[in-house]
C-alpha cells in the first residue's frame, strides 16, 4: 500500500510517499500551486505514477478543532481532487489527516537535524507533508493491531 501525503498552502504543495509497504513517509516534492483543477490533476498524476492507493491530505484544522478558513480553502482542494483521482485505475481514496503542528514538527526536525535556514526554507512543505503522512501511516498500523475499521 503506497500512499501520497499532501501539505496544500496557499502558494505550494508539499508532497510526500511512502514506501511500498506503507511503513515510512519520505519527503518527494513541492509543487507550486496553479488553481485547484491543475493542482488536483498534477497529483492524481503523481498518484497514478506512484501507484498510490491513498492520498492524505492535511487538513488545518483551529486549534480547537473547528474548521477554519485555511481548512476550509483545503475542502475547495480535496473537492477538486476527489473527481481527478477517481477517475485513475483503481481510483485511490482521498482522506484527511488532521495536520496542526505538522510544520512546527518538521522545522524541529529540520533543526535538530541541523539543516541551514536556506535548505529549510527549500523543503519545509515536502517535510511537514511527510510529517502528515507518517502519522496517518501510523495511525491506519494501529487500527489494523487494534482490530477497529473505517478511515
Amino acid at each position: 500500500m503506497r500512499a501520497l501525503g499532501l501539505d496544500v498552502g496557499s502558494k505550494t504543495i508539499g508532497v510526500a510517499v511512502s514506501d511500498p509497504s506503507g511503513t515510512i513517509a519520505s519527503p518527494r516534492q513541492v509543487l507550486t500551486r496553479r488553481g485547484h483543477a491543475e493542482d488536483a490533476a498534477a497529483v492524481a498524476a503523481l498518484a497514478r505514477d506512484l501507484g498510490a492507493s491513498d492520498v492524505v491530505v492535511g487538513l488545518p484544522l483551529e486549534l480547537d478543532g473547528s474548521v477554519g478558513h485555511r481548512a476550509r480553502q483545503v475542502q475547495r482542494f480535496l473537492a477538486a481532487l476527489e473527481p481527478a483521482l477517481a477517475a485513475l485505475p483503481g481510483s485511490p481514496r482521498a482522506c484527511t489527516w488532521d495536520e496542526r503542528f505538522s510544520t512546527a514538527g518538521a522545522e524541529r526536525a529540520l533543526l535538530q537535524a541541523d539543516v541551514s535556514r536556506a535548505r529549510r526554507k527549500q523543503v519545509i512543505d515536502a517535510a511537514a507533508a511527510q510529517f502528515i503522512l507518517q502519522g496517518w501511516l501510523d495511525g491506519q498500523r494501529r487500527k489494523d493491531m487494534s482490530g477497529e475499521t473505517g478511515t
